[in-house]
């Protein structure tokens, strides 16, 4: 079989690493726009060049490979140019979702033990907030203005250093530099919520982002393909897995890509009419926004060529409407953080109105394999619910220093996804529950014990739980269980302006139930089910 490269219009560069991708594309296409991001247009040639001396500027800051560094802001091509910094410095890029509460924000910059923190303005807040609480506080570089504008300053307390990013990386020269790092090494932490309530860092290597590409291209498949002259929509944050991926999969075939700091329908319609979009990825949420935004046609869609869609469940009519509507090639993605993003997907093929395929999330890529499995680990045939196994090439490294969680969730190359699902003859396989009760709120995770955890601090609470319910737009939304105190009550609204301190707003209760008592089983864990059932019933896929 001839592969993708051969093909007609297919793009396929050879890099395996994130450094050497865009040094090639430096070299083959230096006045390429790599980066589109509101008014401003970055080369190739310009990304490369200003991510040497970044990395540069990492390594004079006394980071050494292997050392992460924090980055609290929305998509720019800062982002990206401290993404290809870290490749190139041999750091590991830890990129904070800019929703956070700052107690959230000093989890994640304690867990990581990152020795520097890049901060844009808006988000200086949280930092501030949380910094004399470290006890080792990063370096901060604010990305905030030109080279030049002020001198570096005294950190919020002390310790760290306070500096602009001009200063920070002032004197540094833009030669390339090469930190020896493999396919193997890692170069992305991203958190996910955990099953104690804390969420878990997730470290990936290069081949997370380079795998599933290059097995697609081998085998022919055009189910994500890259043309030289796509126009990639960046729609997904880049502190999610999902967004994070697609940039770099945009990046590694050189093409150029359209940069939104925050997703807003309207705006999303107008770049893609405006820039030409040829590309995109986005979660379910975004297309029924997109389609149900007033003023929209389908003729602000006509330069699409393929859409990719994931992170949660889509209705099956929405997916109707959305390929009635944009009419282009779409193709849905299905995995976790921890198996590298996308491990199966519903290729354009499969995308035929009144095909019970719409209902599944796909085939697995090549050189992925999934499992099926009862209570006890052990195989199922086809059509029997289980649990869904899965292994790939691009999965995660393992769990930042936590090794249980780690033997936990993967065992003999196996991701153990908690999540249920069954596969037909033809090797498809459908969701139908989650495992480990997580709750996905447009796109983003979140745990019931982080809801829980923090609902139990308030001083009239006693216990809570906490469960996803269905919701139109966003796909599940958090519904709370409290049982109170003796003698001692808290409204809905005092339990949410008590957890806005607590936790990021998509994770807040959007309602409340009373209850004398919280489930439990004979061993004391919550019965969640039960109490979820309520909102499921008569629904044949317990996920949305």
């Amino acid at each position: 079989m001839a592969s993708a490269a051969d093909q007609p219009g297919a793009y396929h560069p050879r890099p395996r690493t994130l450094q050497a991708s865009i040094a090639f594309h430096a070299r083959h296409r230096p006045d390429h726009p790599a980066v589109r991001c509101e008014d401003r247009r970055v080369t190739y040639s310009d990304l490369h060049r200003r991510s040497n001396r970044w990395a540069r500027a990492i390594l004079a800051s006394g980071l050494q490979p292997g050392s992460r560094v924090a980055y609290l802001g929305k998509e720019s091509e800062d982002y990206y140019r401290l993404l290809f910094a870290c490749a190139k410095s041999g750091t590991v890029l830890v990129p904070i979702n800019w929703r956070l509460t700052a107690a959230e924000v000093r989890h994640i910059l304690r867990d990581s033990t990152a020795r520097l923190l890049l901060v844009e303005p808006e988000f200086r807040g949280p930092v501030d907030e949380v910094y004399r609480d470290l006890a080792r506080p990063p370096i901060l570089v604010r990305v905030d203005g030109p080279p030049g504008d002020g001198p570096p300053g005294d950190g919020p307390a002390g310790g760290g250093g306070d500096w602009s990013a001009g200063d920070w990386c002032a004197g540094q020269t833009d030669e390339d530099l090469d930190p020896g790092t493999g396919d193997d090494d890692a170069v992305a932490q991203l958190y996910t919520s955990g099953t104690t309530g804390l969420p878990k860092g997730v470290v990936l290597a290069h081949r997370s982002f380079f795998r599933i590409r290059d097995a697609l291209a081998a085998e022919g498949l055009d189910w994500i393909d890259w043309r030289p002259d796509d126009v990639s929509l960046i729609g997904i944050p880049g502190f999610h897995v999902g967004g994070l991926w697609w940039a770099t999969q945009g990046f590694n075939a050189g093409v150029t890509n359209v940069v939104m700091r925050t997703f807003v329908p309207r705006a999303a319609a107008d770049l893609i009419r405006n820039r030409a979009v040829t590309t995109a990825c986005v979660v379910p949420a975004m297309l029924q926004m997109l389609l149900a935004e007033p003023g929209v046609v389908a003729a602000d869609f006509r330069s699409l060529r393929k859409i990719v869609y994931g992170g949660a469940p889509i209705s099956e009519n929405l997916l109707k409407e959305c390929i009635a509507v944009i009419g282009c090639h779409f193709a849905q993605i299905y995995g976790l953080t921890e198996t590298g993003n996308t491990a199966v997907c519903l290729p354009p093929a499969a995308h035929v109105i009144g095909s019970v395929r719409l209902k599944a999330a796909g085939r697995p890529y090549p050189g992925v394999e999934v499992a099926i499995v009862d209570p006890e680990g052990g195989p199922v045939g086809p059509g029997t619910v289980g649990e869904v196994r899965i292994r790939t090439p691009a999965r995660m490294l393992r769990y930042w220093q936590q090794p249980l969680a780690t033997s936990e969730t993967l065992i003999d190359g196996w991701i153990h996804t908690g999540d249920a699902g069954h596969l037909d003859e033809d090797g498809f396989l459908y969701i139908s529950d989650r495992i480990k009760d997580t709750i996905i709120v447009a796109g983003e995770n979140v745990y019931p014990a982080e809801v829980e955890n923090a609902l139990a601090k308030h001083p009239a609470v006693l216990e809570a739980a906490a469960v996803g319910a269905p919701h139109e737009l966003w796909g599940e939304t958090v519904r709370a269980f409290v049982a109170f105190r003796k003698g001692r009550v808290a409204s809905p609204r005092e339990l949410t302006v008590f957890l806005r301190t607590e936790l990021a707003a998509y994770k807040l209760p959007t309602g409340y139930e009373i209850v004398d008592r919280v489930p439990r089983n004979p061993s004391g864990k919550i019965m969640r089910r039960i109490l979820r059932e309520r909102y499921w019933q008569g629904m044949e896929r317990r996920v949305n």
